[in-house]
């Protein structure tokens, strides 16, 4: 019988070492956010641009979902923007890519089966012993990242990850769809997530109801437009998953606020999905959040940016100076799936 071969402990492991010996993986107390990083690409749509195909107005998009600007991608890629705003999260790190040992990318508008988009980002990057992995819980993407992340780290597997949501839904929305068009934007955020000796990224309180997976879904399978069938794009009820949202979120985000030890007015932000503005003033008011919480709004100027949106929201928090190290932030994803999550974070 063949013996079978010693595997090194990831968080170890590199081309040039892997036949010395190693120490054992060593469990942390708690992991943090080192830093923080974004890509938004240049060209900025109003509104206007967005009224000649859908046959609405300035005034019933900002009323309706609060949006008034947002990015569109032109020669950017998921891969591109994701690299982009993973390199500018190790800057503010002060982080060498080469001890990245882990890249978690979450993205529901990458449209390549293979090869994912997490091992194109690390090989970017220069991490290129690292570990990479696609992660599929669409809005929510991104707290699903972070909550693994965050347990890599507690279990000594890894020492320092990359978590990254990126999107471009400008390839998966129909611009001319009155209902989700004037929503969406494209966009990346990074954070970087390293070993501490408190636990400064809280419990996780996540789930799925698949039951209602319809609400969120494209219209079509890629299998009906390899037969000349139309574009697959996403569609959206959005009167029901707003009423979702409010019933069956703003419990699971209390969860996590009491999971982390504090009450609300502990807080000193909220950062939910970017979905729209009439739903994060909902989810506010259902937390019954103090008026000292700052309630992210990056959707007004950057649109929904689906698994980006937090990772955005919480760096444009974290440049106006409106949170600082010390603070603790409520994130809260939710969408598609039906898929949701959140945590309570220690900058």
């Amino acid at each position: 019988m063949t013996a079978r071969p010693t595997v090194l402990p990831a968080a170890r492991r590199t081309p040039q070492l892997a036949t010395q010996p190693t120490d054992p993986p060593t469990p942390q107390r708690g992991a943090r956010l080192l830093g923080i990083g974004g890509y938004r690409p240049p060209r900025v749509v109003y509104n206007e641009e967005i009224c000649e195909a859908i046959n609405s107005s300035d005034e019933w998009i900002r009323r309706r979902s609060g949006v008034v600007t947002r990015q569109y991608a032109d020669t950017d890629t998921v891969v591109s923007m994701g690299t982009e705003a993973a390199r500018k999260a190790l800057a503010a790190a002060g982080i060498a890519a080469e001890r990245v040992d882990t890249v978690l990318l979450a993205s529901m508008s990458y449209l390549h089966q293979s090869p994912p988009a997490a091992p194109q980002v690390a090989h970017a990057l220069g991490a290129t012993a690292s570990a990479a992995m696609d992660v599929g819980a669409a809005c929510a993407g991104f707290c699903h990242a972070l909550a693994l992340a965050d347990s890599l780290v507690r279990a000594g597997t890894s020492r320092c990850v990359v978590v990254v949501g990126t999107e471009k839904m400008t390839d998966v929305i129909d611009p001319t769809d009155r209902s989700t068009a004037f929503l969406f934007g494209d966009g990346a955020g990074a954070v970087v997530v390293g070993p501490a000796d408190t636990r400064d990224i809280g419990p996780v309180c996540w789930g799925a109801d698949g039951s209602r997976g319809s609400l969120i879904a494209h219209s079509s399978s890629w299998l009906g437009a390899r037969s000349g069938g139309p574009w697959p794009t996403m569609r959206m009820r959005g009167s029901e998953v707003f009423r979702w949202v409010l019933q069956e979120i703003a419990p699971v985000a209390a969860e996590a606020v009491a999971a982390a030890g504090i009450t609300v007015a502990d807080l000193a932000a909220f950062v939910p999905h970017q979905a729209n503005l009439r739903l994060i003033t909902g989810l506010a008011k259902a937390l019954g959040l103090p008026p000292s919480v700052v309630i992210a709004d990056d959707v007004r100027t950057a649109g929904n940016t689906s698994a980006a949106s937090i990772p955005l929201a919480l760096e444009r928090l974290a440049d106006s100076g409106a949170v600082g190290p010390g603070d603790r932030v409520l994130l809260s994803g939710f969408g598609a799936g039906l898929s949701y999550a959140s945590q309570v974070i220690t900058l």
